[in-house]
């Protein structure tokens, strides 16, 4: 299997050991699970799904973050507390994936309950020297020195002046003046009057994101992960502060592969909360069966960024109408050049597209007739391989066609 390594900028061979220990960086709980979070965790499905094809057990660890500046002021907008916000959109987030057949995570770990391992962390890097502490009015904050981390940036190969114009347009405060370098990040930050706290050697608050990652990551597979994924949005700062910050603590590589998905746009138009654009995942459940969901996603390769339109789910139903006929006959054409199709798509950088024009082909061969019975089950485990379950026949808005 060849995958493409962000750190790297190849597709480079991807030969993980048998068990293979992969976290995938989760949703903030604050608002309902849209397509852009299904095309990511997919990606991440599929290659899951491949590897167990090839023998593989997949550790997966896919985190939610309940706690941080995005949660917060959404719970104080909505007059809830931000803990009840957060249970009642992981339930919709697992109900979504659940609809979606996506394969359940080993561990799904919340970023309130990794609070005292996250306290450890940071009075371990101040014990080093890679952080120190900035009081201010409202109280300590500690921050990471990226001066002490001279790797800083080899993941997303910006330059210092794109990093910080990107540290200041995602949540970044790099004009701080009590920053030593514009680039460094918060460990650890003063809470509000209403915001949750916890008492601290170095001061009450509550912990920056990046380090909620970290925490939880290498408590549930270790200071090294064979694969790190996430949307291209996450690289930096995101994944790239994970990486200083966890190598200065334990001393070892911290990823060997990184992995990263594209982001989805609307229409023309970037999706996002701020737009409101977003093509929430339970309303298109309302009306269409989740499999021409996963269907039409998978018509995308996960490194292409890509538009969203409604129309694409006729296609993806259309589609799943067509396997579904293909799966009901006796017998078929010979269906191995097909199924070597699939699974050297697979391998080839998760070419999803091309695996889908190899199991559109597949279902040709069966539904033009032949004799050999083994042509409807490969086509039914080719279609399961990328998640596809051709067995029940097609669910529309809860009745049964």
């Amino acid at each position: 299997m060849r995958l493409y390594d962000t750190a790297r900028r190849d597709v480079v061979e991807f030969a993980p050991p048998h068990v293979v220990r992969m976290y995938v960086c989760g949703i903030t709980p604050y608002d309902s699970t849209h397509l852009g979070h299904a095309a990511t965790y997919l990606t991440y499905d599929l290659l899951i799904r491949r590897l167990e094809s090839l023998g593989h057990e997949v550790r997966l660890v896919r985190n939610f973050t309940d706690v941080d500046d995005s949660i917060l002021p959404k719970a104080r907008a909505l007059g809830v507390h931000y803990l009840e916000l957060a249970e009642a959109e992981m339930a919709r987030f697992r109900s979504d994936m659940d609809a979606l057949e996506m394969r359940p995570a080993l561990a799904e770990p919340r970023a309130t309950e990794a609070v005292p391992r996250i306290i450890e962390l940071v009075s371990a890097l101040l014990e080093s020297g890679h952080a120190y502490v900035s009081d201010g009015p409202a109280g300590a904050t500690v921050h990471y020195d990226v001066s002490r981390f001279p790797a800083f940036g080899g993941l997303s190969h910006a330059t210092t002046d794109a990093m910080v114009a990107l540290a200041r347009e995602r949540g970044g405060h790099p004009d701080d003046p009590r920053l030593r370098n514009p680039l460094d990040f918060v460990l650890w930050q003063p809470s509000a009057a209403d915001e949750p706290s916890w008492d601290a050697p170095f001061g009450p608050g509550r912990p920056g994101w990046h380090i909620e990652c970290t925490a939880m990551a290498t408590d549930a597979l270790g200071p090294t992960l064979d694969l790190h994924g996430g949307g291209t949005d996450l690289i930096f700062p995101h994944h790239e502060c994970e990486i200083a910050q966890t190598e200065a603590i334990t001393g070892q590589p911290f990823v060997r592969h990184w992995m990263h998905s594209a982001m989805v746009a609307y229409e023309g138009t970037k999706m996002s909360k701020s737009l409101g654009n977003l093509v929430f995942v339970s309303e298109l459940l309302k009306t269409v069966d989740p499999r021409a969901i996963r269907l039409s996603l998978l018509r995308h390769h996960y490194r292409a960024g890509f538009e969203w339109y409604d129309t694409d789910i006729d296609e993806g139903t259309a589609l799943l109408r067509r396997l579904l006929a293909a799966a009901g006959c006796a017998t078929g054409g010979d269906p191995r050049p097909y199924v070597a199709r699939v699974e050297a798509a697979l391998d080839d950088d998760l070419d999803a597209p091309s695996a889908l024009s190899a199991l559109d082909d597949l279902a040709s061969v069966v539904l033009s007739g032949g004799d050999r019975r083994d042509a409807p089950d490969e086509l039914r485990r080719m279609a399961a391989l990328v998640g596809v379950d051709l067995v029940r026949p097609i669910t529309l808005a809860g009745h049964r066609t």
